[in-house]
């Protein structure tokens, strides 16, 4: 396997070829100084098998922080709290870089009133804030900052430096020429373009001969009059002349969601979705070239190395998911891997200045996320305080609940009411590119079916049943059920038929080219639905309340679904307010406009949120048993919620009850 082959970069030989790509948290303090959570975050990832770790970005000047609580290095108090990550990380034959940025003109006034800065007056296209640019002066000073702050990542013991000058930052802002219209040194031809960078890489090298020195760069800014392969590869050869070690290859800008998406890939874009744009810089480079890209499973990583695209793979959101993709990949830990769902809450979170959390991994960043908590089964389980669990519905909540007690010790047994598994599996997966959701199911059943967990269909729980199975505990995860239609529909041609948006995701098949669908809710289930249809042939409108369609979903893949609807003449109405629905037509008026009546056509659909299920509540409550609701019988939420209750709820049952006695359960084997 080339992923395990170790590999040099400058004077440091790693064990392997993977690299943990630089990724925010927000888990630092907000003066910018280094946490525990910090430290466990990437030292569970060092665990994991990483051959090298590229921390999060670090700003070089307190005037361009680019979130309330991430990682800084531009003063010498932060020096200490580094060192403390970097201790903990090489504790495990794992080396580390720092990642220096400076956003330029993507800082946000909203964010700690950084006043964005670039190489010509612009507009900040997320904010609307307006751009400054930079003297002369202004350049040199940011050039020195750089290399003060690579000196302390030094003194922190880091084994090198990143330069970040990709994603649509100040140095990708001064190359490229969409921006740039400087008509000074650093404007104008390719070599003034250039120089911003390749200056500062030569004072870095001059500072610090011993540095290991890498150089970030987006192949491509996937954007309108941007630069062109050319030229980028010749600013790659520029660096590496200027003394770089290595080139670390993203794609993209994070100015807009609609290049954004270039560098945090939505589930549209292909595995491995940079190799064809790496390959060239493999062929004309004589340092190692690392490439990102969408690399979820370790064949995707393999096909990046194989076909000459890169040297080194930089892995980012896969470990946000698992911290231990490498041992599970090189086969060391005999688990399945916590595949990346590109569904970028992680992404979503971080532009909110919240703390980072994936779906497929609540507890990152905590000690639940360690492996004897993450993959309980490996471990010999405790030999006091073993339980009776029954878990009732077997949807994501619950069978993330009965793999963590299975492999905890407990004996635990699961009834699901219907006559499969899974909840709302199967109408996650229903609409285009949502494939890439099924390993949220996939990971969990297969780990609960290798346990051996019985998963008893088609059983209506009563109390009388639930006392005979004699547990001590019972977790209700009987999921959610649509709400009633929120409006008046006395009113409504009989012979339009009112369905909910989990009918028509579970009956695709229902829905013919040319049928005519109104859609009550643009959220992200009424928005997916549509997509659905849309791609039936289906004439759909959707009316949202909202100033925006889809808002529950990250960005990059909202901008990208919204502008596909959008593009197949599906009519997205928002500020809606609907008056009444008579006959054939519903009345909505949009802000202060008056109503119009519209023509429904033959469904009207509701996409206007769930509430929980709760008919075998009684029954439990009944029985005298202890319960615990998990998921959305608890609060109606997404996947994420589902499985950090699954999984907290689970390792509540470790803790000694005073009030139960447990039943005598048998000891496992070890």
């Amino acid at each position: 396997m080339l992923l395990e082959q170790p590999g040099t970069l400058g004077r440091v030989r790693l064990k392997n070829r993977v690299v943990m790509a630089p990724m925010g948290t927000n888990y630092s303090t907000t003066d910018g100084l280094s946490t525990e959570r910090d430290k466990r975050y990437y030292e569970e990832r060092a665990k994991g098998g990483v051959g090298m770790i590229m921390t999060e970005a670090m700003v070089v000047t307190e005037h361009a922080r680019p979130h309330h609580n991430s990682l800084c290095c531009y003063h010498d108090r932060f020096i200490p709290g580094l060192a403390s990550i970097v201790e903990a990380i090489k504790r495990h034959d794992c080396h580390v870089f720092g990642q220096l940025n400076h956003r330029g003109a993507l800082l946000r006034r909203s964010v700690l009133d950084m006043e964005p800065v670039g190489p010509s007056p612009w507009v900040n296209p997320n904010t609307g804030d307006q751009v400054r640019a930079l003297a002369a002066d202004e350049i040199t000073q940011i050039q020195k900052l750089f290399v003060a702050s690579a000196r302390r990542l030094l003194l922190a013991g880091y084994d090198g430096v990143e330069i970040h000058a990709a994603n649509g930052y100040l140095f990708q802002q001064f190359f490229s020429p969409r921006i740039n219209q400087r008509t000074d040194a650093y404007g104008g031809t390719l070599e003034n373009r250039m120089r911003f960078l390749r200056e500062t890489v030569e004072r870095m090298r001059d500072a610090l001969p011993q540095l290991c020195l890498v150089v970030r760069l987006s192949a491509s800014e996937f954007a309108e009059g941007g630069y062109s392969r050319e030229e980028i590869i010749a600013l790659a050869q520029a660096v590496e002349r200027a003394g770089a070690d290595a080139i670390d290859l993203s794609g993209g800008s994070n100015e807009s969601p609609q290049l954004s998406k270039f560098c945090i890939q939505p589930p549209s874009f292909a595995r491995a979705c940079l190799a064809e744009h790496a390959r060239p810089f493999k062929q004309a480079l004589g340092i190692p070239v690392f490439a990102a890209g969408r690399m979820v499973e370790p064949a995707d990583a393999e096909h990046m190395l194989a076909s000459g695209s890169a040297d080194f793979v930089s892995i980012g959101r896969a470990l946000y998911a698992d911290p231990h993709w490498c041992l599970k990949a090189f086969g060391k830990v005999r688990a399945p891997i916590r595949q990346c769902i590109a569904c970028n809450v992680c992404f979503e979170r971080l532009t909110q200045e919240k703390d980072v959390s994936c779906v497929q991994n609540p507890m990152i960043g905590t000690e639940f996320e360690a492996l004897e908590h993450a993959e309980p089964q490996l471990f010999a389980p405790p030999r006091e305080g073993r339980r009776r669990v029954l878990v009732l519905g077997a949807g994501v909540a619950g069978i993330e609940a009965a793999r963590v007690l299975k492999g905890r010790g407990h004996e635990v047994e699961v009834w699901e009411k219907r006559d499969r598994p899974g909840g709302q599996v199967p109408l996650a997966v229903a609409s285009p590119d949502k494939t890439e959701v099924e390993p949220v199911w996939d990971y969990r059943w297969q780990t609960v079916r290798a346990l051996g967990v019985p998963v008893r269909l088609g059983v209506q729980a009563d109390a009388a049943r639930i006392r005979a199975y004699a547990p001590d505990h019972v977790i209700v995860a009987t999921g959610s059920r649509p709400a009633p239609p929120p409006l008046d529909l006395t009113g409504l041609d009989a012979g339009i038929r009112v369905l909910h948006a989990w009918d028509v995701l579970a009956a695709l098949d229902e829905a013919h080219p040319g049928l005519r669908v109104t859609i009550v809710g643009g959220g992200m289930v009424g928005a997916e639905t549509a997509d659905a249809l849309r791609v039936r042939g289906v004439r759909v409108t959707v009316l949202e309340r909202l100033p925006a369609i889809a808002t529950g979903m990250a960005r990059n893949n909202r901008f990208e679904l919204v502008e596909r609807l959008a593009a197949d003449g599906v009519a997205l109405l928002t500020n809606c307010r609907i008056e009444r629905v008579q006959g054939g037509e519903i009345e909505v008026g949009q802000g202060e406009q008056p109503a119009m009546r519209l023509p429904i056509g033959e469904w009207l659909v509701f996409a206007t949120g769930p509430r929980p299920a709760l008919d075998v509540l009684d029954a439990v409550q009944a029985s005298g048993i202890p319960h615990t609701r998990v998921g959305d019988c608890s609060v109606p939420g997404d996947f994420l919620a589902a499985i950090r209750d699954g999984w907290m709820a689970a390792l509540c049952m470790d803790q000694p009850d005073p009030f139960h006695a447990p039943s005598r359960v048998p000891e496992r084997a070890a």
